[in-house]
């Protein structure tokens, strides 16, 4: 039998295992050369990155959230994980206290307290390096903040001739819009998320109103009973109000007497009861209170006029001696009026030092009320009054820095009253609260009475320029309502 038909399939099949070693061959010569050049590559961008320094590769930043509270940040995040950077090599412009952390490729500048408004922001990074040392870089990033809007309130509805309450947003153009309108608002808070208003039904009893800002997802919030709801205040942060609640059947037999008390808005946690405000071994009854800023701590004066610093949840607390008022908190300092004058505590340790002196104090008139302002300084009025006691040329508005100087801020003509001073958070302008025409402006009849004509004068603490006056009061920037 023949045997070419085997061999010529033979010789077919090495063929065809030498073209298959020999497309195996190219093949890893060629993914050896993709290799080598990815390689070549990954080493030229590692030198790059080694001789550029590290890149911004995205930066975060919430500007309109920076004028409103302290806390907000600029995040930027680089091409390579970054050795730590000191507070020493960042620069911020215009100046503002600000603290730095770093982590893995980002590096974060956090605003210790609110900026300005309408104003271009620049911070600057200088010698940035990557952990594995080489080359340095400079950031710079900038940023501009928006206008400023507040939240006021209009009465015209229980004592008035109008159709009901509003709450409005408002801005520093006199620009308005109605948010919420009711029969009958006592007083209100806004928080970053909600506004709260504490109403009274047609049945005269006391109610708490959520909304959003916008005056969306209206839902009313539990109350410890039937009764009045009085010195509504707002957290910072955290959307947590405090409110005092005294029962409508106050009697002989007893019953909750201007109770502190401390809620939240939070979605899923507004159906919750209220939380009681009970230091242990003090009177419960709270004649003023406040939050303290940028923490869980609460600033309480019994009506027993010993004065309290406590946690969020009340039980223990810390005493801090006899008070007459509480001024205001700004950080961690509490301005208070005790027997023997004004003094400012500081709420970390307890120590205190007597309210810098004004330059040329005796001059302004009699100090009726002092604001501590972020960033620094006070906000003080004085009345100048006669030998009768009245005020015989009206009322100022000054501005004491740090070191005593004083600038004039507002000036209130003996006609008017003065109702109210507020400061806007980032401490930029001041609300100026007048009644005028006093004589003729008589009080409504709210369980919070105040006269039936008001006007907002919003002015530059700078330099008391004026910048707009707005029908209305309780501008959102008042962390406590008129007394």
């Amino acid at each position: 039998m023949s045997t070419e038909p085997t061999t010529r399939r033979g010789a077919a099949g090495s063929r065809r295992e030498r073209d298959r070693a020999r497309r195996r061959r190219a093949y890893l010569r060629g993914f050896g050369i993709v290799l080598g050049a990815l390689a070549v590559i990954g080493a030229g961008a590692a030198a790059v990155g080694v001789v550029q320094g590290p890149r911004v590769t995205a930066v975060q930043v919430d500007p309109a959230a920076a004028t409103v509270s302290s806390g907000a940040r600029l995040i930027v995040t680089t091409s390579q994980a970054l050795a730590d950077v000191d507070p020493a090599q960042v620069t911020v412009d215009p100046a503002v206290p600000f603290t730095v952390d770093t982590s893995g490729r980002s590096v974060g500048v956090r605003f210790t307290q609110p900026l300005w408004d309408e104003t271009q922001y620049t911070v600057s990074i200088a010698d940035v390096t990557g952990t594995g040392g080489g080359a340095t870089a400079t950031i710079v990033e900038s940023f501009t903040t928006p206008a400023v809007d507040f939240h006021l309130l209009q009465r015209g509805g229980a004592d008035g001739d109008g159709d009901g309450d509003t709450v409005l947003r408002a801005d520093l153009a006199g620009e308005t819009l109605p948010i919420f309108t009711s029969s009958h608002i006592e007083d209100f808070r806004a928080t970053a998320s909600h506004l709260v208003m504490s109403v009274r039904t047609d049945e005269d009893e006391a109610s708490l109103i959520v909304s959003g800002p916008s005056g969306g997802g209206i839902r009313p919030l539990p109350l410890p009973g039937s009764g009045f709801v009085s010195n509504l205040q707002a957290a910072d942060r955290g959307e947590v109000i405090g409110y005092t609640f005294s029962d409508a059947d106050l009697g002989a037999d007893g019953g909750l007497e201007s109770a502190l008390f401390t809620a939240s808005l939070a979605a899923g946690a507004s159906d919750a009861d209220p939380t009681p405000i009970v230091v242990e071994g003090a009177d419960p009854r709270v004649a003023e209170w406040r939050f303290v800023p940028d923490t869980d701590s609460i600033l309480l004066l019994g009506f027993d006029g010993t004065l309290m610093l406590t946690g969020s949840t009340g039980g223990a607390g810390t005493s801090l001696g006899t008070a007459l008022a509480i001024e205001g908190v700004a950080g961690t300092d509490a301005i208070v009026e005790r027997l023997e004058g004004m003094v400012v505590i500081d709420l970390t340790d307890g120590s205190e030092q007597p309210l810098v002196a004004a330059d040329g104090e005796e001059s302004l008139g009699t100090l009726r009320s002092v604001l501590p302002v972020a960033g620094g300084g006070t906000l003080r009025t004085y009345g100048r009054f006669d030998d009768t006691g009245l005020v015989s040329e009206g009322t100022s508005v000054a501005f004491v820095s740090d070191d005593g100087t004083v600038s004039d801020v507002s000036d209130v003509p003996v006609e008017d009253a003065l109702v109210q001073v507020c400061a806007s958070p980032s401490g930029r302008y001041a609300a100026v609260l007048v009644a005028p025409s006093a004589v003729d402006n008589p009080y409504d009849t709210y369980q919070l009475p105040l006269p039936e004509t008001l006007e907002t004068r919003i002015v530059q603490i700078s330099d008391g320029a004026p910048v707009e006056t707005v029908s209305g009061f309780d501008i959102s920037w008042c962390r406590v309502p008129p007394q």
